[in-house]
Protein backbone atom coordinates (compact mmCIF):
# COMPACT_ATOMS: atom_id res chain seq x y z
CA UNK A 1 0.00 0.00 0.00
CA UNK A 2 1.35 3.66 -0.78
CA UNK A 3 1.49 6.19 1.33
CA UNK A 4 -0.07 8.70 -0.72
CA UNK A 5 -3.61 9.63 -1.81
CA UNK A 6 -4.96 9.42 -5.40
CA UNK A 7 -6.91 12.34 -6.16
CA UNK A 8 -9.43 13.40 -9.62
CA UNK A 9 -9.17 15.96 -11.53
CA UNK A 10 -12.34 18.09 -10.11
CA UNK A 11 -10.92 17.48 -6.80
CA UNK A 12 -7.49 18.91 -7.65
CA UNK A 13 -8.98 21.76 -9.26
CA UNK A 14 -10.73 22.68 -6.10
CA UNK A 15 -7.83 21.95 -3.92
CA UNK A 16 -5.94 24.00 -6.23
CA UNK A 17 -7.54 27.59 -4.79
CA UNK A 18 -5.94 26.62 -1.26
CA UNK A 19 -2.55 28.26 -0.06
CA UNK A 20 0.36 26.30 -0.20
CA UNK A 21 -0.28 23.81 -2.47
CA UNK A 22 1.99 22.53 -4.99
CA UNK A 23 1.01 20.84 -8.52
CA UNK A 24 4.31 19.04 -9.79
CA UNK A 25 4.39 18.27 -14.29
CA UNK A 26 6.84 15.18 -13.63
CA UNK A 27 6.56 14.60 -17.76
CA UNK A 28 9.33 15.17 -20.05
CA UNK A 29 10.42 18.47 -21.49
CA UNK A 30 8.86 17.95 -25.09
CA UNK A 31 5.49 17.12 -23.32
CA UNK A 32 5.38 20.14 -21.00
CA UNK A 33 5.45 22.12 -24.35
CA UNK A 34 2.22 21.28 -25.19
CA UNK A 35 0.39 22.41 -21.90
CA UNK A 36 0.35 22.13 -18.76
CA UNK A 37 -1.86 22.43 -15.41
CA UNK A 38 -1.88 26.01 -14.46
CA UNK A 39 0.68 26.96 -11.55
CA UNK A 40 1.96 23.71 -12.04
CA UNK A 41 6.08 23.58 -11.65
CA UNK A 42 7.50 21.00 -13.82
CA UNK A 43 10.56 18.58 -12.35
CA UNK A 44 10.80 15.91 -14.76
CA UNK A 45 10.53 12.68 -13.26
CA UNK A 46 14.30 11.96 -13.93
CA UNK A 47 15.12 14.62 -11.85
CA UNK A 48 13.09 14.42 -8.39
CA UNK A 49 15.92 12.81 -6.67
CA UNK A 50 18.12 16.08 -7.05
CA UNK A 51 15.51 18.51 -7.24
CA UNK A 52 13.33 17.22 -4.44
CA UNK A 53 13.97 20.26 -2.24
CA UNK A 54 11.45 22.01 -4.09
CA UNK A 55 8.87 20.13 -2.08
CA UNK A 56 9.54 21.24 1.46
CA UNK A 57 7.23 23.87 2.49
CA UNK A 58 4.01 23.02 0.57
CA UNK A 59 1.02 21.82 2.65
CA UNK A 60 -0.29 19.49 -0.07
CA UNK A 61 1.94 17.94 -3.32
CA UNK A 62 0.16 16.89 -6.14
CA UNK A 63 2.03 14.99 -8.83
CA UNK A 64 0.78 14.56 -12.59
CA UNK A 65 1.92 13.28 -15.73
CA UNK A 66 0.52 12.01 -18.83
CA UNK A 67 -2.06 9.24 -17.08
CA UNK A 68 -0.92 8.97 -13.87
CA UNK A 69 1.62 6.15 -14.04
CA UNK A 70 5.24 8.04 -13.95
CA UNK A 71 3.45 10.77 -11.33
CA UNK A 72 2.25 7.47 -9.18
CA UNK A 73 6.48 6.69 -8.73
CA UNK A 74 6.96 10.80 -8.04
CA UNK A 75 4.75 11.15 -5.32
CA UNK A 76 5.88 7.34 -3.99
CA UNK A 77 9.49 8.79 -3.80
CA UNK A 78 8.11 12.03 -2.17
CA UNK A 79 7.03 10.12 0.18
CA UNK A 80 10.03 8.01 0.78
CA UNK A 81 11.85 11.71 1.46
CA UNK A 82 9.85 12.54 4.03
CA UNK A 83 7.14 14.90 2.31
CA UNK A 84 3.89 14.78 3.85
CA UNK A 85 0.09 15.31 2.08
CA UNK A 86 1.17 13.68 -1.23
CA UNK A 87 -1.52 13.16 -4.13
CA UNK A 88 -1.31 11.70 -7.33
CA UNK A 89 -3.56 13.10 -10.06
CA UNK A 90 -5.37 9.72 -11.17
CA UNK A 91 -5.54 9.87 -15.11
CA UNK A 92 -2.96 12.68 -15.53
CA UNK A 93 -3.38 15.22 -18.18
CA UNK A 94 -5.88 12.79 -19.91
CA UNK A 95 -8.05 12.95 -17.00
CA UNK A 96 -7.68 17.03 -16.75
CA UNK A 97 -8.41 17.31 -20.46
CA UNK A 98 -11.60 14.81 -19.97
CA UNK A 99 -12.80 17.04 -17.05
CA UNK A 100 -12.91 20.16 -19.26
CA UNK A 101 -10.26 22.25 -17.48
CA UNK A 102 -7.95 24.37 -19.17
CA UNK A 103 -3.91 23.74 -19.76
CA UNK A 104 -1.23 26.87 -20.14
CA UNK A 105 1.23 26.96 -22.29
CA UNK A 106 4.76 27.28 -21.07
Amino acid sequence: MSNFQNIEAPALFNLMTQPKVLVVDVRNDDEVMRGRIPNAIHIPLSMLPVEYQKLEGADQVVFYCHSGVRSALAADFAVSKGIDHVHNLTGGVIAWAKAGYDFVNK
